[in-house]
């Protein structure tokens, strides 16, 4: 699991295209400079790690484009020690650039085949979510609720009451909402009932597979 300076030297190249393409928090960009993101990736597919682009992970899942994960990581505007809940963990290349960013991560993935090598994998970079859980994220984690974020990596035909509920007022959620292409909406909550929604464009994300047992 080597990382060097190469390694290094393309991931600050990332990190300027990326503030090219309008990302501007300090604390994400920092995260992408950090984050070896060649090692979330079969070492085969290495020199694909460092473009911005999406790249297929296996269980028909991927690892999201670094603007896409740099733009919603943005959009949550993190605070050290917040609680952040995750749905749809992946590679654990998302959970990693929170983690960077000083949130308390909370993670759900349903996919066994991601689950499993990406919970060995953080700890060996010395990454530590606060909780990590094989399941279905449309039910979110309400044992650990409320959030002062949620963050969901797939696209979605509406948005999960269970993840709305469990957002702490103030909160944001950020969600791609659509079919084949999903426009990244921002629900902030106002109080218990009234929620502020913002569309912010169209993503393109595989689909948030829900658990119908």
């Amino acid at each position: 699991m080597k990382d060097t300076a190469k390694h290094q030297g393309l991931r600050n190249q990332l990190a300027s295209i990326l503030q090219e393409k309008g990302i501007t928090d300090k604390n994400v960009l920092e995260a992408i400079k950090t984050i070896p993101r060649h090692l979330f990736l079969d070492s085969s597919f290495e020199e694909h790690a460092y473009q911005d682009k999406p790249f297929p992970i296996g269980a028909g899942q991927t690892i999201s484009q670094p603007y896409t994960v740099a733009y919603q990581s943005q959009l949550l505007e993190i605070q050290k020690g917040q609680k952040v809940l995750e749905i749809g963990t992946g590679s654990g290349y998302q959970t990693a650039v929170l983690c960077k960013m000083g949130a308390n991560v909370y993670s759900v993935e349903r996919q066994i085949e991601l689950f499993k090598p990406t919970a060995a994998l953080l700890p060996k970079l010395g990454i530590r979510p606060k909780h990590l859980t094989f399941g279905d994220g449309y039910k979110g984690l309400p044992g650990f609720a409320p959030f002062d974020s949620i963050i969901v990596t797939a696209g979605a035909p509406v948005i999960p009451k269970p993840l709305m509920a469990q957002l702490k007022i103030g909160g944001r959620l950020v969600i791609p909402l659509g079919e084949d292409v999903q426009i990244m909406t921002l629900l902030i909550r106002k109080n218990e009932t009234q929620f502020e929604k913002h569309d912010l464009g169209e993503f393109r994300f595989v689909p948030l597979l829900e658990d119908k047992n």
